[in-house]
């Protein structure tokens, strides 16, 4: 690896918060998915999008539209940052030149680097790639990493990745129907693993 990845580099290409020390990686898509860049014309023309019900026209939505999928991880990001104050990034934050280390290697290593790691799975994400990723991560960090790992998913995505990352690695699972409730969920599971790691069974990185 031409740019090794350490605790220092991440902490020192973000800014500053409460718990600089406390790396918090979210990971979740960039994308938003939207059926017309699936769909044939003529299958475009077959879908009344107006009679769908609220979620599915969503999928139809402008591909112009601001990028709903990432601009909720900034938010959640914001959220996180401000309280408990946590130093969370997404991997773009921290400005590793993928040709010298590729995108799955990066996130492997930023997740071996972060005292906690959160997988975000929207209902209108384009989560394919996300699913693929975190397979990659779990199948190289699971078995150091697992109580320092989370997948929040939104109520109404089904996935047999999920389903199988629960029974192959004891993966912990957690849904959301709102956003406020999906950002009390992750600042939960990051407060606990603050708390573990001065209290309790967890390890310091540090």
């Amino acid at each position: 690896m031409s740019a090794k990845i350490t605790r220092n580099l991440v902490a020192n290409r973000l800014g500053s918060v409460t718990y600089d020390r406390f790396l918090l990686y979210l990971m979740g898509p960039y994308k938003s998915f939207n059926l017309n860049y699936v769909l044939t014309d003529e299958q475009r023309k077959r879908v009344a999008v107006a009679d769908l019900p609220g979620p599915f026209r969503k999928l139809f939505q402008n591909e112009d539209a601001i990028d709903e999928a990432k601009a909720l991880l900034r938010r959640v990001q914001g959220h996180l940052r401000t309280n408990p104050g946590v130093n969370a990034f997404l991997a773009v934050d921290v400005d590793v030149d993928t040709e010298q280390v590729d995108a799955v290697t990066q996130s492997i290593e930023y997740t071996r680097r972060a005292n906690a790691t959160v997988f975000v799975v929207p209902f209108l994400g384009h989560n394919l790639g996300v699913g693929e990723e975190a397979g990659s991560i779990l199948e190289n960090v699971a078995d150091t990493h697992n109580e320092r790992l989370v997948f929040v998913h939104e109520a109404n995505v089904t996935s047999e990745m999920i389903r199988s990352a629960r029974t192959r690695w004891d993966l912990r699972i957690e849904t959301y129907e709102t956003e406020d409730e999906l950002v009390d969920t992750v600042r939960r599971f990051v407060i606990t693993t603050m708390n573990r790691e001065q209290f309790d069974d967890l390890d310091s990185l540090e």
